[in-house]
């Protein structure tokens, strides 16, 4: 069977990160069906999708900033009578929307249905729905690192799925779990040595996840591969007790740049956001800890939501340079199947479509009148901007530890500037269609 797997291309471009959902979904096809005649199409690199003589079978994978492309992908597969089954975190929160665009659609966590819908498909007698549930993560296999072809620098890996806390603007937990899964180390170390560049990116929502001891036990298990590694983490578990042993573990394993969720400039939106659990009680310090261990950090921040105010965009460039490190700033999204999207449900304009759930719209109704949805999309562009000048990123350079030059260095550039090339090229077509 000839069976082709689609990442729908990202809203603003190419990035040099192989899109770890094909090279695992299609680890996870070949272990299913060895001899399947398979391909790996990600859509913000090669957007060549096959014809009807090409492919038996299609999945495409979609985030909610890709539905709409990726509906538009299989709505013309299926015009030439190729079967698809959609499946991902928007799918999973819309399944009957997505059902119209497909065959078949997959809920929740492929793992445990993913055999069985290819065995349908070969079959001719695909269900309308499978519905993934929750597994323990061993015996996975290696993704298939090399088999997408492209200029990519990053392969990713996992190494733990769930998530404990209540953030409403986020739909990890809904669809992993509460309860923290860890894959074997063994079988993590293995993914890591299969990987063959020298810097990889861990893509778990949480890198330190879970029993603290048995991450420390994971992060002296990696330090035996010699590679540097990416990562998002909380700031909770660096304020623990053990924060001290596991930040040590985790510069020794080779971690080099933390991404982190600071999620909002005031205490008073983080308590909206019931995200003070994930944050911790000094989410300052954890910072500056975290930095102390040699490891670079960049914050990801929400602004425009409606507890905020327009101080708020301000206070990102004051935090940026009072802890000395990047920050990348979006509009809060509240996306479906999240407690955020439930409460913002009555404010959302329902005219905006899936496309603009980027990031760089402002998709609701705010309390303030000077909080209009023009002028945050534009404070929104005039910070990111800001924090993105040459001289901000070349300062950054002096505040990240010398003891990781030059990788960090280098990727920190390579990360922001294409991110800065990026986002002026949207500023002016954003100041195109709004003056």
């Amino acid at each position: 069977m000839k069976v082709a797997l689609i990442k729908p291309p990202m809203p603003f471009g190419w990035t040099p990160v192989a899109p770890p959902v094909l090279e695992y979904l299609g680890a996870l096809t070949m272990k299913a069906m060895p001899d399947v005649d398979l391909r790996l199409i990600d859509g913000s690199a090669t957007p060549v999708y096959p014809k009807g003589e090409d492919v038996d079978l299609v999945g495409i994978s979609c985030l909610t900033a890709t539905a709409v492309p990726g509906y538009r992908i299989a709505d013309g597969l299926r015009e030439n009578g190729i079967p698809v089954i959609i499946g991902g975190l928007h799918a999973s929160a819309r399944p009957g929307e997505a059902k119209q665009h497909a065959d078949a659609v997959v809920v929740g966590e492929a793992e445990s249905v993913w055999p069985e819908v290819l065995e349908d498909a070969k079959k001719g007698v695909l269900k309308p729905f499978y519905y993934g549930s929750p597994i323990p993560l061993e015996d996975l296999p290696t993704p298939l690192y090399g088999h997408l072809k492209g200029k990519y620098r990053f392969r990713g890996v996992f190494t733990s799925r769930g998530c404990p806390f209540n953030c409403s603007f986020c739909s990890v937990k809904q669809f992993f779990g509460a309860k923290i899964r860890q894959r074997p180390i063994i079988d993590v170390i293995r993914d890591v040595e299969a990987i063959p560049d020298k810097i990889y990116m861990n893509g778990d929502e949480n890198v330190w996840a879970g029993n603290v001891e048995r991450v420390i036990e994971l992060f002296t298990a990696l330090k035996g591969t010699g590679k540097k590694w990416l990562g998002f983490g909380s700031l909770g578990a660096v304020q623990s007790p053990a924060g001290d042993r596991l930040l040590r573990a985790a510069r020794e394993s080779g971690l080099i740049t933390l991404w982190v969720g600071w999620e909002a400039i005031t205490d008073e939106a983080l308590r909206v956001y019931h995200a003070r659990g994930k944050i911790g009680k000094n989410r300052e310090d954890a910072i500056r800890k975290i930095k102390d261990n040699g490891i670079d950090v960049s914050l990801f921040v929400m602004l425009g939501g409606r507890a905020d105010t327009m101080d708020d965009f301000e206070r990102t460039i004051d935090v940026a340079d009072r802890l000395g490190v990047s920050i990348h700033p979006s509009l809060v999204v509240p996306y479906p199947g999240t407690k955020l999207h439930e409460e913002y449900e009555p404010y959302i304009n329902k005219e905006l479509g899936w496309e603009y759930y980027t990031g760089a719209y402002a998709l609701f109704d705010h309390p303030l009148p000077d909080m209009t949805p023009r002028m945050r999309e534009k404070k929104f562009y005039e910070v990111s901007l800001e924090l993105l000048t040459l001289k901000r990123l070349l300062k950054h350079l002096t505040e990240i530890p010398f003891s990781v030059f030059p990788a960090s260095h280098i990727i920190s550039l390579m990360s922001q500037l294409p991110v800065r090339r990026g986002m002026k090229e949207a500023y002016e077509e954003w100041k195109q269609h709004n003056g």
